[in-house]
């Protein structure tokens, strides 16, 4: 069994990004004009939605986003994203290779040292070929390549595969790497759910530590953990089989198949979920949310994460244990956690010990427990 290391981590952020008031006005806009066809008909009138209740339910300030002039356009409210033809790039992939060249970069390694690539994310733009086999071609990495999703919970959960496999000897380095270009999905229509997300990528190197090498600044993961528990409130049906539920199947009716919630049960039921695996996966190793310097938790929502810290430290916890990226980010899906972990670790000694944990659709908890050297 091999001691295993996080020997890279790479971050891609979008250039665009949309404030609360940008969103809103083109929600509320739109909202005016479904108003007046409903009066007619006699229908429930929407509600109008504000940055304040944005800020309450989420925490969300702002978000970016791969396009946004799509997603402000009243008259359309989705990312503009054309078409490419089978022998170009695809978005997913590229997006994902940004992320990864800057985490191989950060290894120290080149794309040929890389022998599986894992491509973990919430949504994937096709079913096949796998976008992880597009990144190996395009990068030139070794080996194999295979995609996988969880939810929100989607990077931890193939970290937790990458470890294992490693640990075991079955492969020398993996490339995790988690494209989440959540807006194409996003229903920006529904007041309840289209100020949430926004897009990242991030990877992570996974790779053996050699004996009597100290690779100092770099995270040793000492133990992974998934947890799932089935749940409808969070869910998404739009998939292949969508278009045989419909009367004229090359007429596609989007309506109530994109991403939808439950919040209020969400927040209550992952909030005590998080807390129990928390406390639960840090005893296995004798440990105490005390003895973690920092928590790395998954970005969806401020109240939450400070809900699950004061349950597990039974007071109140600060950004300084608990760093946030949410108010500028939104919830980036599989990446948050990720994008918490790259901007806050650079001040941690050795042998303190870190927390990676994301939540999110199943329902579904992934977790690391870290170690630096």
């Amino acid at each position: 069994m091999h001691r295993v290391i996080i020997s890279g981590i790479g971050v891609e952020i979008p250039e665009p990004s949309i404030t609360n008031e940008e969103l809103v006005d083109s929600f509320n806009a739109w909202v005016d004009m479904e108003n007046v066809r409903r009066e007619a008909s006699g229908e429930t009138l929407l509600q109008k939605s504000d940055s304040a209740f944005i800020v309450h339910a989420s925490g969300v300030q702002t978000r970016h986003v791969i396009e946004r002039e799509g997603i402000l356009d009243p008259t359309r409210m989705a990312p503009r994203i054309p078409a490419r033809p089978d022998d170009a790039l695809s978005l997913e992939a590229e997006f994902g290779i940004a992320s990864a060249r800057k985490a191989l970069d950060h290894a120290g390694l080149e794309p040929g040292d890389i022998d599986l690539v894992i491509c973990s994310a919430s949504h994937h733009q096709r079913p096949y070929p796998s976008i992880a086999i597009e990144i190996q071609q395009a990068m030139g990495t070794k080996g194999a390549g295979f995609d996988m999703g969880l939810g929100c919970s989607s990077a931890a959960a193939a970290l937790h595969i990458a470890v294992n496999l490693v640990r075991a000897g079955a492969q020398r380095r993996v490339l995790v790497t988690t494209p989440e270009i959540i807006t194409g999905h996003l229903n920006f229509r529904d007041r309840q759910t289209h100020f949430i997300f926004g897009d990242a990528s991030v990877s992570m190197i996974v790779e053996g530590l050699a004996q009597g090498d100290k690779r100092p600044g770099r995270f040793e993961v000492l133990d992974t953990r998934t947890w799932t528990q089935m749940s409808n409130n969070i869910r998404t049906n739009l998939g292949y089989y969508t278009r045989a539920a419909q009367d004229d199947p090359y007429m596609i009716n989007l309506e109530g198949n994109l991403i939808k919630q439950v919040g209020n049960k969400v927040f209550k039921e992952v909030t005590v979920a998080g807390h129990k695996f928390i406390v639960e996966f840090l005893a296995e190793h004798g440990l105490t949310p005390q003895a973690i310097r920092r928590f790395w938790l998954h970005q969806a929502n401020a109240r939450m994460n400070a809900m699950i810290l004061k349950l597990s430290f039974g007071h109140e916890v600060g950004h300084d244990r608990a760093p946030m990226v949410l108010e500028r980010l939104g919830n980036t899906a599989g990446a948050g956690a990720i994008v918490a972990l790259s901007e806050n670790h650079a001040d941690m000694k050795a042998g303190d010990y870190g927390l990676l944990c994301a939540f999110g659709a199943g329902y579904s908890i992934g977790g690391a427990l870290l170690r630096m050297l």
